[in-house]
């Protein structure tokens, strides 16, 4: 029973801060364009240069 004494704050705190975070993340814009977010992610103009089979890379020789 004396667990109890301990458990309760305990996850009473942690409910709270993640309150406090749900809240903090509403508050700064967090969730403004949820939509915009989700159309960059699947836009090719931010994708990186394919990088070239290992057979194409120009690599310089090793140095023994």
């Amino acid at each position: 029973m004396n667990v109890l004494l301990l458990l309760i704050p305990v996850s009473l705190m942690l409910g709270l801060i993640g309150l406090g975070f749900c809240v903090w993340t509403v508050r700064s814009d967090q969730y403004r364009d949820p939509e915009g977010d989700a159309r960059r992610i699947l836009d090719t103009r931010y994708d990186a240069a394919p990088i070239p089979p290992a057979d194409e890379r120009k690599t310089p020789p090793r140095k023994r």
